[in-house]
């Protein structure tokens, strides 16, 4: 059984969608300020606007007088007809006009009527002030470059909705429409030079309204690449750095940078080692190194020793599931390289940062590693300790903990891992193990919750080993020895992106995670809980198989008692 669709909302909403309206033919009636208003939108979108007004040329208003002197705007003087809906349109569409801008007062006695005819011939309309003669608004947008925002509030203030647009478009950092362009162009590059139109990933983007696809971080082992994923690698690697880099970095990438990090980048895993002394040769003072973790995304949950690394580091190296908002904190002065792992490179990206980090340690800088969670807690923050040690090092290695995801992502979901007469364990494992090598799977313990990192992009798998026998294990002699299964009933929460502006929580059971997964997409970095704490503070809706969540309430510390449901998330849980 599918998911049940979402429930509709009590007020309908609208259906946004981006019209492409190269050539279509827009008629405009009335010849006020706003028709004019509408007039340039229409040119903007490359459409063929026809001004219908009785209002003599020479009363116009200017900017509408400009467009018809240009030969850009088409003025008929005389009242509006009926057959002009039928007859001034494209001959593609057997001269029915593409759509109708009212922009007459909704008092005046023709503009019901001329509605009324555009939505019978299912023909688009829209008039100024009166949502419900409308079959389509048009939202306050923000252009820059490619990138076009549109905020509505569906008829219920077009000044709030401007000043809303007004806000997001003064977060956005500058240059980021020029940004989009060139990321745009290296792609078609990519699709162009690689021929990657078979594997899908050249119609990637076309649609803004699809998520990433659940296979979006699948596990792909070094060495053991197919043709086509070798084909893809560089198209990997632009979508990783599309779906993680801060949005500042990102508008501030240049050509030279796209082309170095990505097009020349790649033919071949191979990369020439950093030399261990800088341009300026080998300086007397030896630097040191800090693995610190950045806790699970939200800023405010830094600890104050990892801020302080960060503030006063010479080289930041980040991994790339650091957030945007953690990594906006460092210093405009100070070099920052995000690690280069997709799916087949994490091995190789992984020893890039390692040398980086010894050359900077060796030239006396002191080098940030700035991990997600808690460095020690599946972050590799062991093996690099090994490594400054094999190398002379590890009297410069300092470690700084975070806030691991594992026990702080379900308390932003809602969900107690530990709850009297529920669960008395936790237990925190990963869903892949070295080389993608299944871990062995924990048993069935009703007491227990389990927290899976690096799971989901196996999640069939991973439910199937929790679920089944193994085949050694169906083997077994002696029933009795074998571990016990989870039921497949038992309940689970899918939680990404944890305590980010865009925080998703799949509210479900073992049976129904998988597709669920495959259904909604993927949102990395995620992970899975297991177990009936799942529904402490959840009752599932019954005959629904699962539930997405969208959205983090935030850490508002100036609402002092909300700030327990707000950080919690759990309002409406009960």
């Amino acid at each position: 059984m599918a998911a049940n669709p979402p429930l509709p909302s009590p007020t309908p909403i609208s259906l946004l969608t981006a019209q492409h309206s190269t050539g279509h033919t827009h008629l405009i009636i009335g010849s006020n300020p706003l028709a004019a208003s509408r007039a340039t939108q229409s040119l903007s979108a490359g459409a063929k606007p026809i001004l219908i007004s009785p209002t003599p040329p020479e009363e116009l208003h200017y900017t509408l007088t400009q467009c018809i002197t240009s030969g850009q705007l088409t003025h008929l003087s005389r009242p509006f007809e009926s057959t002009d809906l039928f007859t001034l349109g494209r001959e593609q569409v057997d001269n029915v006009v593409d759509a109708v801008f009212i922009t007459l007062s909704p008092k005046d006695p023709s503009v019901p009527q001329i509605s009324t005819l555009c939505k019978k011939n299912r023909i688009p309309v829209n008039v100024v002030d009166c949502p419900s003669l409308c079959s389509f608004s048009l939202l306050s947008t923000h252009l820059d470059g490619p990138l076009q925002i549109g905020v509505t509030t569906n008829g219920r203030g077009c000044k709030l909705a401007s000043r809303i647009r007004r806000e997001i478009a003064a977060s956005l950092p500058q240059g980021l429409g020029s940004a989009v362009a060139r990321l745009g162009d290296v792609r078609r590059r990519i699709i162009a030079e690689d021929k990657s139109s078979s594997s899908g990933l050249d119609s990637e983007g076309l649609d803004d309204s699809v998520d990433q696809t659940s296979d979006f971080n699948k596990l792909v082992l070094e060495g053991k690449e197919s043709e086509e994923e070798q084909k893809t690698r560089r198209m990997r690697w632009l979508s990783q750095v599309c779906e993680y880099w801060p949005l500042r970095r990102l508008a501030a990438i240049s050509e030279e940078e796209i082309l170095e990090g990505v097009l020349n980048s790649y033919h071949q895993l191979q990369q020439q080692k950093p030399s261990p002394t800088g341009g300026d040769g080998p300086r007397d003072k030896i630097g040191r190194v800090i693995l610190a973790g950045s806790g699970p995304g939200h800023p405010d949950l830094l600890t104050r020793a990892t801020y302080k690394a960060i503030q006063s580091a010479d080289l930041i190296l980040a991994d790339k599931l650091v957030p945007a908002g953690v990594l906006d904190l460092i210093p405009r002065r100070t070099p920052v390289s995000i690690a280069k792992k997709f799916p087949g490179n994490a091995d190789r990206a992984q020893e890039e940062f390692l040398e980086q980090a010894l050359a900077g340690v060796k030239e006396g800088k002191t080098v940030l590693r700035l991990k997600q969670g808690d460095p020690f807690i599946y972050g590799r923050g062991g093996e690099e300790v090994q490594y400054f040690r094999q190398h002379g090092l590890g009297d410069r290695v300092v470690v700084l903990p975070g806030i691991t995801s594992s026990l702080s992502a379900p308390l932003f979901a809602g969900v107690p891992p530990t709850q009297r007469d529920v669960a008395d364990q936790v237990l925190v494992c990963t869903g892949t193990g070295k080389k993608g090598k299944a871990p062995v799977p924990p048993e069935f313990v009703e007491s227990r919750t389990v927290v899976f990192l690096m799971a989901l992009h196996r999640i069939t798998g991973l439910v199937a080993e929790l679920t089944e026998y193994l085949p050694e294990e169906q083997e077994a002699a002696e029933v009795k020895g074998r571990r016990k299964l989870w039921p497949v009933d038992t309940p689970c929460a899918v939680i990404e992106r944890a305590s980010c502006p865009d925080q998703r929580v799949i509210r479900t059971t073992l049976k129904r995670v998988a597709e669920a997964i495959e259904q909604e997409g993927s949102r990395p970095p995620g992970l899975l809980v297991v177990g009936r704490a799942c529904e402490v503070l959840y009752t599932p809706e019954k005959g629904r198989s699962w539930l997405v969540e969208d959205g983090f309430k935030g850490l508002d510390l100036e609402f002092g008692n909300d700030l327990a449901a707000g950080a919690l998330g759990v309002a409406g849980l009960a």
